[in-house]
């Protein structure tokens, strides 16, 4: 699909307040320039990779998850050439729970990435996709005894483990099948991200892995290196997410490299790998300001350097896992606006049939986003508005106070920097189906993932025989539940009808 005419800057609006108050009392949102990989075209029409979102819409349905394909290859390949250039002695592994489907995970394999996997879902999911396991590394605070069978297994690359329990179980279960994986040791540094307390891991009092407090780490690292069955390669940690300055990271190359000398003191054994985790922020809205890849991989490369020598430690392999920042600007998430509802005095709502059951973030974190009206991108946005979800919530809001140029019933309201953390935590609250996924490159899109239906809503619902809850007693029920059931088994060509996408 073609998007008409040449690419240029889009204006689009910020979030800037969480009260309903009369706006004369308010300072106005800006529309705010929108970095690539976004543009508008020749009809006023909002472009990604190449492809007109106004026939996205018309052609896929909306709600619609938009990726630039080649804005993702771009990024995965900035931080192999980062590391190349400032660490040579290093793997990219792709954190997987930003966002992963079959599609991204054959990408970022032929990109040459490791997966970084957190639960058998996210295992099966690389392996259908033919991702070799030994590209593999899983992770989890709580891994089930079938995650940790299919991993040993399937032959996966790395376990990090993450408690005494699961150190032990491991073990056992490597002896039982006669192989010998290749674990580190997740470590709580006791660092300080300064970010949202809830994505913050590395402090002390975490659900995440061994704390150094108490001499618990290194108890668990002489466990693992008298083990006969594990081969401790190394610990890794992950500070947080959402990080805006390389500092905390090059504080946890630090705490780190200091552990893995401590260890090289007590046992005489070397680890050889260190996993820093990922945490490389993203522009989100206006004043959002994260450095770049090149940067922030140079800064850890240097941290790690430095750390080794001051130790007289062997310089470890390095390992890096970023996902939201490969992932987060290259998506958008595209809906199609209601009918507008204004309050004199106080907000204008705009309902867009979407919302929270495909972007959770603003209700769990309070996170802003911009928007723009992709009919009209070229428009310099005029009317201050709230983008109301349509779930049956107070708090499913997706953007208070944006500016907008002059929303209307039917325009395609488009949600950007959508990419990490919506598809992979959307659901069916309300019953809502998913959103389909599509990746775009040079005027072309297909899909990744199709969008659910209403049949596949109930394809794993058990219906009791309805004869064993039908009172005959209550006349008319047993024509009721007939009809209804009737409409059920129906439900396949309601869902055609609703979708648009041809499979």
């Amino acid at each position: 699909m073609q998007g008409e005419g040449r690419a240029t800057p889009v204006s689009a609006a910020v979030a800037v307040s969480e009260s309903a108050v009369p706006r004369a009392q308010e300072e106005e949102p800006p529309g705010t320039p929108i970095p690539e990989p976004f543009g508008v075209n020749d009809r006023g029409h909002l472009t990604i990779g190449g492809c007109d979102t106004v026939e996205l819409a018309a052609t896929f349905g909306t709600p619609l998850y938009v990726f630039d394909e080649s804005y993702v290859r771009e990024q995965m390949r900035r931080y192999r050439r980062s590391l190349a250039a400032h660490y040579p002695k290093s793997t990219v592994y792709y954190a997987s729970k930003a966002f992963l489907c079959g599609g991204m995970a054959a990408l970022a394999d032929e990109e040459g990435l490791g997966l970084d996997v957190v639960s058998g879902g996210e295992i099966f999911t690389a392996l259908h996709a033919g991702v070799p396991a030994a590209k593999l590394m899983m992770h989890g605070n709580n891994k089930s005894l079938d995650e940790l069978a299919l991993a040993l297994d399937a032959g996966v690359g790395r376990i990090v483990v993450d408690n005494f329990y699961e150190l032990s179980v491991l073990e056992e279960m490597a002896a039982e099948r006669g192989v010998r994986p290749r674990v580190l040791l997740r470590i709580t540094p006791g660092i300080e991200a300064h970010t949202h307390e809830y994505v913050e891991t590395g402090m002390v009092d975490s659900k995440f892995g061994f704390p150094l407090v108490d001499g618990l780490a290194r108890r668990a690292a002489i466990m693992a290196l008298r083990s006969k069955s594990l081969e401790l390669a190394g610990v890794h940690c992950h500070i947080g997410s959402q990080i805006f300055s390389a500092k905390p990271l090059e504080a946890a190359a630090e705490v780190m490299l200091a552990f893995m000398a401590e260890i090289r003191e007590v046992t005489g054994e070397v680890l050889e790998e260190l996993d820093l985790g990922g945490g490389l922020g993203v522009r989100y809205v206006e004043g959002d300001d994260p450095p770049a890849v090149e940067s922030f991989v140079r800064t850890i490369g240097r941290a790690v350097r430095y750390a080794a020598k001051r130790h007289s430690y062997p310089r470890p392999h390095l390992m890096i896992e970023p996902g939201r920042s490969i992932v987060n600007s290259a998506c958008m998430t595209l809906y199609t606006v209601g009918g507008l509802k204004e309050i004199p005095g106080v907000r204008t709502y705009v309902p867009v049939n979407g919302g929270m059951s495909d972007n959770p973030r603003p209700a769990l974190y309070g996170s802003k986003y911009e928007a723009v009206v992709a009919d009209r991108a070229g428009d310099a946005p005029t009317r201050i508005v709230s983008v109301a979800g349509k779930c049956c919530e107070s708090g499913d809001m997706l953007i208070r106070d944006v500016k907008l140029s002059d929303p209307r019933p039917g325009d395609i309201l488009a949600v950007l920097g959508t990419g990490a953390y919506n598809y992979s935590m959307a659901s069916n609250y309300n019953r809502i189906p998913r959103p389909a996924v599509v990746f775009a490159a040079n005027g072309e899109a297909r899909v990744m993932v199709r969008r659910e239906t209403y049949a596949d809503l109930v394809s794993l619902d058990v219906v009791p025989e309805r004869a064993a809850v039908i009172s005959p007693a209550v006349p008319g029920v047993a024509d009721a539940v007939a009809s209804a059931v009737a409409a059920v088994d129906n439900a396949e060509d309601l869902a055609v009808g609703q979708r648009r996408i041809d499979d």
